[in-house]
């Protein structure tokens, strides 16, 4: 199919790896639409042409909302791409489970549900395409992430099952997984951490691996989005597309240390460089 004739619903679309999505996708002439909590920041995609929704991944009103007027606007979706998420990271002991049962609603259940939503129009099409944004923290785990980690694992063996039902079905499910990328999730890390864990038995940790996260989101230490963009065009675009695609700083690396190394090493690499940080802290 022509560029011209798709139609790419993207979730979290307002920052970030999902804003350069929809603006590369308008570009290469695709029909966008873009959905986000925060709307007012998706006033450059409303004027390259994109159809831009108010959009709570948790609200099931939201939700199929949205998917309505989509429906209206451009009659069905080609490709969905599941993209909005946040980090909630500190000490697990510190979390309250309403927290962390937030952050589940928003990195996987959130994104189910949208994907429900759309299912039976790509069945009925006998096409589509799904691409779920996960992360290399799908496939390792870092400090005082444990809670974010837990939804990424899931978010993987959840798109695995999904590629098998849909498969007789004609739609295709894609998972990219992102390494260490620039935009905000560094800040949105952050504040999260010092809030829960800032103060209390892991305070000297957390102060540790703020510095880590300042060092590698922050001073230009991540990749930037266009190299995730650039996969899901391959994703999209593909007559045969991979079942996962990985890049940016550190994915394929520490992906292949957790695979081939085991626990131990990777532990010890982890902890060597907190411990780096903790020493020059103090």
């Amino acid at each position: 199919m022509n560029a011209s004739n798709q139609v790419v619903f993207i979730s979290g679309a307002s920052s970030g790896m999902g804003k350069d999505f929809a603006l590369t996708l308008l570009k290469e002439g695709y029909k966008v639409a873009a959905a986000a909590r925060r709307v007012e920041q998706m006033e450059d995609l409303k004027d390259l042409g994109a159809l831009t929704l108010k959009m709570d991944v948790t609200s099931e009103e939201d939700v199929l909302s949205a998917v309505e007027q989509v429906k209206q606007q451009f009659g069905q979706v080609d490709v969905l791409i599941n993209n909005a998420g946040f980090g909630l990271y500190g000490a697990m002991e510190d979390i309250p489970l309403a927290d962390a049962r937030y952050q589940f609603e928003v990195n996987l259940f959130g994104l189910a549900r949208l994907t429900q939503a759309l299912l039976p129009g790509m069945r009925e099409r006998k096409r589509g395409r799904i691409i779920n944004i996960s992360s290399m923290g799908g496939k390792i785990y870092t400090p005082l992430g444990s809670w974010y980690h837990a939804t990424k694992h899931a978010l993987e063996g959840w798109s695995d099952c999904l590629r098998l039902e849909l498969r007789e079905h004609g739609i295709q499910v894609v998972l990219i997984e992102p390494g260490a990328i620039e935009t905000e999730f560094g800040d949105v890390m952050s504040a999260p951490m010092q809030r829960y864990s800032g103060e209390g038995p892991y305070a000297e940790y957390v102060q540790a691996c703020l510095k880590m996260v300042e060092e590698e989101y922050n001073q230009g230490g991540g990749s930037p989005p266009k190299v995730i963009t650039d996969l899901v065009l391959k994703a999209i675009r593909s007559d045969k597309p991979r079942t996962r695609y990985s890049a940016g700083k550190y994915a394929r690396s520490m992906m292949w240390m957790r695979k081939w190394m085991g626990d131990r090493v990777f532990d010890w690499s982890l902890n060597h460089m907190t411990d780096r940080f903790r020493k020059s802290s103090r």
